[in-house]
């Protein structure tokens, strides 16, 4: 039960990246602000053990992360919409969620900086989009992940809508 929420989460987050970085594209030729390759030298720090400089600009890596991070906090908001955590509350916790993911795993391996550190620009944009992104998956996963049976009122097998 809960490996099929899990996967049919990854699927909802696959698209919750999808419609973010469709609203990063569109914010970037707006500000003008460059690619972030971030994600690919986080991935490259976690897989190698090595940092990249930040002059790097690995795009395959990039990628790597930034849809395989969105397709594993994605499971979870899977894993939350079987268990009854589900509609707008339960996303907008997931945006603190992918928001502590990329934070830790850029923090740990040394390759990013904390938010307080950044301009009030960058710390708005970032939020913004893993709110984007956050609030995507879950309507989607809550669409497709059915709730567990001991989660619905009437013990029934099929979805419980909200």
């Amino acid at each position: 039960m809960l490996g099929r929420a899990a996967l049919r989460g990854a699927l909802a987050g696959i698209a919750g990246v999808a419609v973010m970085t469709l609203g990063e594209k569109a914010e970037q030729a707006v500000t003008g602000r460059p690619d972030s390759y971030v994600p690919a030298r986080t991935l490259t720090a976690l897989s190698t053990g090595r940092r990249l400089p930040g002059s790097a600009r690995p795009p395959v890596r990039n990628h790597l992360m930034h849809w395989g991070t969105g397709a594993a906090v994605g499971a979870l908001r899977g894993i939350w919409a079987a268990s009854g955590l589900r509609g707008w509350r339960a996303s907008a916790w997931h945006t603190s969620v992918r928001l502590a993911t990329d934070q830790t795993l850029e923090n740990a391996t040394g390759v990013g900086s904390p938010p307080w550190t950044w301009s009030r620009r960058d710390r708005i944009v970032d939020v913004g989009h893993k709110a984007v992104y956050s609030l995507v998956t879950g309507a989607l996963a809550d669409r497709l992940v059915p709730l567990a049976p001991d989660r619905r009122p009437d013990g029934s097998a099929g979805p419980r809508r909200r």
